[in-house]
């Protein structure tokens, strides 16, 4: 079983209102898709359930101004976020870009994060050939950017997302040698020589992986993309 993560950008015209919302305002700061029921069905009707970070009251404001939109649920978590629940009629500019996926056998694992352009990231997992075919079959005018295919053992992905390949192979040294037990079976020089470098690398490692890890636990405002700056001094 393949997973590819994969960046996908539409057009202007392709995009939903709310996802035209997002590209040319800054009310939303955040916004993920959790749940969906896309099947079809005779009513040509779907289901989504979202989680928004955002200025309610603009967010409100252009959604009722969606013809497609038959009805919203919101539930308030505190003053900047919340879920709400969609249930819409299926546009015809989705149908064209989600026929890449029909007929192929692949699950898209959520969330679905849409960044401050309103391009959306996805997980989806299936064979090679499958998730090969997905890609030759979308659209040329919908930007396609492949950030990371391999085989799939996401346990701890909505943490681990935010980490360097660099830096989550040295928490799993750390984890390995005893790093974080309580109390501590070993220091950050047996983390260097798991990871054959320097100490001072594998310390730094650890600061950002923890420093990432905590802030994505806390605050998981926005969508904040691995850079791979590990690299030895």
């Amino acid at each position: 079983m393949k997973y590819l993560d994969v960046r996908l950008s539409q057009p202007d015209w392709m995009l939903h209102p709310m996802q035209r919302f997002i590209r040319e305002g800054d009310a939303v700061h955040y916004e993920e898709l959790r749940a969906w029921n896309l099947a079809a069905r005779e009513d040509g009707l779907e289901y989504e359930l979202f989680y928004v970070e955002a200025e309610r009251e603009p967010y409100v404001e252009r959604l009722e101004a969606v013809e497609s939109v038959r009805w919203y649920d919101l539930t308030p978590i505190d003053s900047d976020s919340f879920y709400i629940s969609i249930c819409q009629e299926t546009r015809e500019e989705d149908v064209r870009w989600r026929e890449a996926f029909a007929a192929l056998n692949l699950v898209v694992v959520p969330p679905v994060v849409y960044d401050s352009e309103a391009a959306f990231y996805m997980t989806v997992v299936g064979s090679s050939d499958d998730l090969q075919a997905m890609l030759d079959g979308l659209p040329d005018s919908i930007d396609v950017t492949v950030r990371a295919i391999g085989d799939y053992d996401r346990r701890h992905a909505p943490i681990t997302g935010e980490l360097t390949d660099r830096q989550l192979e040295a928490v799993e040294a750390a984890v390995d040698v005893g790093y974080f037990e309580v109390p501590r079976d070993a220091g950050v020089d047996a983390v260097a020589d798991a990871l054959d470098c320097a100490s001072s690398t594998a310390s730094m490692l650890l600061q950002k992986a923890q420093a990432r890890v905590m802030r994505r636990l806390v605050r998981p405002y926005g969508r904040e993309k691995p850079i791979d700056n590990d690299r030895e001094p």
